[in-house]
């Protein structure tokens, strides 16, 4: 018959000569199967064993005496009832082991889906920053809605905008978690950013470069170390107007004349065709990318193709290399931190072109055409007129008060002067 389990019992109950021995509770509040553990080396801890579908199962409860005799009697009290109702609890501590913690879920997720983006790294940034400190060693399982909100609320107070992109990725990686099976459900499913915060609105970016800004970057960008097809790619951007993704891809075959035609093909905003006027600068740009297109392919052994601003054979700048360039040498394009906006990017030179196109009095109607926005409704039903004399006229006044602004006179015979190169890279 078990003896019954005290306190003074334990504390003088010596180790065995080798292995473990067992000393089993016969108290009539011990559950059957509980006992104490004692080592050869001295140690001694409650467990409680019992047999499950025919297995042999040993579920360590605690070490003495940091779990007193009570305590680990009433444990293995609740652990025998979830015993009786059908849980074998040693192999579910298994599972839950086997279980990812929250930070290894992001590791995983990062690995598969986000660092191949142009954003990962940002992206990562906001699950090691905010995610991982607060909720890193949970096991994803034990997420709770009110862990996010209360997450997301923490960021909202001082950066409302950080705190809605955050939501959207936590939104992002909890789906993949159930679309991985590794959760059932996804608890930041529902939140919403306005719920939370009204300030987490998403605002309409409004970054454009001041006076001070253009002129460093109109001077700088083909000196300070930028790549010379990706600088004049950035200053096209601004002379025109158009989207960086639409100049990175330009082609020869567009240009008839002077008029520059990104065809619907590549325009997947608008999906429609969009006809530029090229202005004596834009002209200028596009033959000294001509000229720096043939010195490449001479010195690499390619022949040039139809890209405009083409790195390689058969490849043009990307738009990944326009960003890359601008956040590398923002130091050297005077690129400062606007204290809503932070810096500048480069479709905020497209923005900054749309800005100078109404500070030069051009009309809502023309300058929108500029920039490729359409017109809508009824408008867009009805009106086909082209704009190209009106946009033509828009981007000379353009063209005129952005060399004010640098301080360079109009071009003449389609040359600008071009800034002497340092730190050039081919």
């Amino acid at each position: 018959m078990a003896r019954r389990l005290t306190e003074d019992l334990i504390k003088k109950a010596e180790p065995p000569a080798k292995g473990q021995r067992f000393l089993y509770d016969g108290h009539r509040d011990a559950p059957r199967g509980f006992a104490l553990r004692i080592t050869q080396a001295g140690g001694k801890a409650f467990v409680l064993n019992y047999t499950f579908e025919g297995r042999q199962r040993r579920k360590t409860i605690g070490e003495w005496p940091t779990w007193s005799l009570v305590a680990a009697r009433e444990e293995a009290q609740r652990l025998r009832r979830r015993i009786d109702s059908g849980e074998d609890v040693v192999e579910l501590e298994r599972q839950a082991r086997r279980e990812p913690t929250v930070a290894e879920a992001v590791e995983r997720y990062c690995r598969q889906h986000v660092d191949a983006l142009r954003s990962g790294k940002e992206v990562r940034r906001y699950y090691e920053r905010d995610l991982i400190p607060e909720l890193g060693p949970v096991k994803l399982k034990a997420v709770r809605r009110a862990d996010l909100i209360r997450l997301v609320e923490t960021k909202a107070a001082d950066t409302p905008r950080a705190a809605a992109l955050l939501l959207t990725h936590l939104k992002a990686l909890f789906a993949w978690a159930v679309d991985r099976e590794l959760i059932e459900a996804n608890p930041a499913a529902g939140i919403r950013a306005a719920k939370i915060h009204k300030a987490m609105k998403p605002r309409q970016r409004a970054r454009v470069l001041d006076e001070a800004e253009i002129r460093t970057f109109w001077h700088e960008v083909e000196r300070c170390g930028v790549r010379r097809l990706t600088a004049l790619a950035l200053k096209l951007v601004l002379v025109t107007g158009q989207r960086p993704g639409e100049v990175a891809g330009m082609r020869w075959s567009e240009i008839q004349g002077e008029i520059w035609t990104i065809p619907a093909a590549r325009r997947r905003k608008t999906e429609t065709e969009q006809r530029v006027p090229l202005t004596p600068i834009a002209r200028a740009l596009l033959d000294a990318a001509r000229a720096e297109v043939e010195r490449l392919a001479q010195r690499r052994s390619w022949v040039a193709g139809d890209f405009v601003f083409e790195t390689r054979a058969g490849g043009s700048v990307t738009v990944y290399a326009l960003d890359r360039a601008v956040a590398r040498y923002r130091e050297a394009l005077g690129n400062k931190a606007h204290p809503d906006w932070g810096h500048w990017t480069p479709h905020d030179l497209r923005r900054t072109c749309r800005t100078g196109l109404s500070a030069c009095g051009v009309p809502e109607e023309v300058a929108e055409r500029v920039i490729g926005h359409g017109a809508k409704g009824i408008v867009a039903t009805y009106n086909h007129h082209r704009y190209d004399s009106e946009k033509r006229t828009a981007l000379e006044a353009w063209e005129r008060r952005l060399l004010q602004i640098v301080g360079q006179r109009e071009p003449e015979d389609n040359v600008v002067p071009m800034p002497s190169r340092r730190r050039h890279r081919g």
